[in-house]
């Protein structure tokens, strides 16, 4: 099985570094570096390994056959995030096969898709209008054959010689938010569960997911609606899904819900499965415990709701609650510079500007990351949002987009 994953913004100069580290690891005989070549390129004596084995060895690793596939995927996938126009059609020219191949690993199509697939999940859209002109066909067609691609990934994976899904399959969709996979794979005949048979643990997956692909989120909450899970009717639920008309309805009931503090358990309902705060489920950058809505648009990209909760009077500045130890405290802004949802890229940091965020706000946060090298707690005292991200142990976790506004807006200010 593939032991890494491409970072959503790689370097390519990191990935030479880390070549020549795993060839250091092995010829001291370490045992993960051991199993590594042992694994990804049998045979070869540790003592008499070249860099150029170990940077086979660490392409494999990642899904990609050779150093130099490993090296054009890194290349594309930044120019994908930094919407490097003319250093994607530089790329895409000189090697197009890479069209039908899975942007971050040749194994991902089913997941994280095929550059065009990718582009359109990141939010890139110039990028992903772009790679559809490059493989001849209008942006449609280019979008149907890449999820094609996927689905006869997704086919190979989970489904049975008989042509049966088979038990658990999916929750690989409901991992990566992969709405037309999830689709598929319950028009024929998939369970809506675990591999235990467990009915819950998909919209657990969905909700505590890594993935931010806001439009995927809510295409797979509706498919567990249309195949027999009940969503509860809360604030929370309604932004999971997407759906302004139920916030709405819920801002006409309550008055106060702008500023209401939501719990981890509000946010991730234990009824649907999902675990508490202390286990680790529910991954997202900046805490979000006793948050607002405004705070949650942040972490799972939801613009639209964030312009409308603005719209509708919330508050650009409410605190988070501090907690019994004096963490907390940090303002939306805060949210929308450590997060996942690093396509989201500075559009709900500068809604946020807009209507009156303070970007020399402070707060003292502390963070783990779960699943990282590091999985140490790290504090942060008295910070402001441009700080906080600027000294963020988990740089993968840095919107570095909304960064790049707080400074220019100071440099305006």
């Amino acid at each position: 099985m593939p032991k890494r994953r491409l970072p959503i913004r790689p370097d390519l100069d990191h990935l030479k570094h880390e070549a020549k580290a795993l060839l250091a690891s092995v010829r001291k005989g370490e045992p993960a570096a051991l199993e590594d070549f042992q694994t990804y390129l049998p045979g070869i004596d540790p003592q008499q390994a070249r860099l150029s084995e170990a940077q086979v060895v660490l392409a494999r690793s990642y899904r990609f056959p050779s150093w130099a596939r490993l090296s054009i995927a890194s290349m594309l996938c930044r120019a994908i995030e930094d919407a490097d126009l003319s250093r994607v059609e530089q790329i895409v020219r000189e090697h197009p096969h890479i069209l039908s191949e899975g942007a971050r690993g040749l194994d991902t199509l089913a997941t994280f898709g095929a550059p065009l697939t990718y582009a359109v999940g990141r939010g890139q859209t110039e990028v992903a209008d772009l790679l559809a002109r490059l493989s001849g066909d209008d942006l449609q067609l280019a979008l149907d054959k890449a999820a094609q691609h996927g689905l006869n990934q997704l086919r190979q994976w989970f489904v049975d010689d008989q042509g049966r899904p088979k038990p658990g399959a999916v929750m690989n969709p409901c991992e990566t938010l992969n709405a037309d996979g999830l689709k598929h794979l319950l028009d024929h005949g998939a369970e809506l569960a675990d591999e235990r048979g467990n009915s819950r643990a998909p919209v657990a997956m969905i909700l505590e997911t890594y993935s931010r692909n806001p439009a995927g989120k809510h295409r797979c909450l509706d498919l567990c609606c249309q195949n027999g899970i009940t969503l509860p009717d809360t604030p929370a639920m309604a932004l999971h899904r997407g759906r302004i008309d139920l916030l709405e309805r819920a801002l006409a009931t309550d008055p106060a819900l702008l500023d209401r503090r939501l719990s981890h358990a509000d946010i991730y309902p234990p009824a649907l499965g999902c675990g508490d705060e202390a286990s680790g489920n529910g991954l997202h950058g900046t805490p979000i415990n006793e948050t607002t809505l405004l705070h949650l648009c942040g972490e799972f990209g939801e613009v639209e709701i964030a312009a409308w909760l603005l719209e509708k009077g919330a508050d650009p500045n409410a605190a988070a609650e501090i907690d019994a130890v004096g963490f907390g405290g940090h303002t939306p802004l805060f949210n929308t510079v450590v997060t996942l949802a690093l396509a989201q890229r500075e559009r709900i940091t500068m809604l946020l500007l807009d209507a009156g965020a303070d970007p020399h706000a402070r707060a003292n946060l502390s963070k783990r990351l779960m699943f990282a090298k590091d999985e140490s707690v790290h504090e942060y005292a008295n910070v402001t949002p441009r700080e906080w991200g600027e000294q963020f142990h988990g740089r993968n976790l840095v919107n570095k987009d909304a960064l790049r506004a707080l400074a220019d807006w100071a440099r305006v200010g």
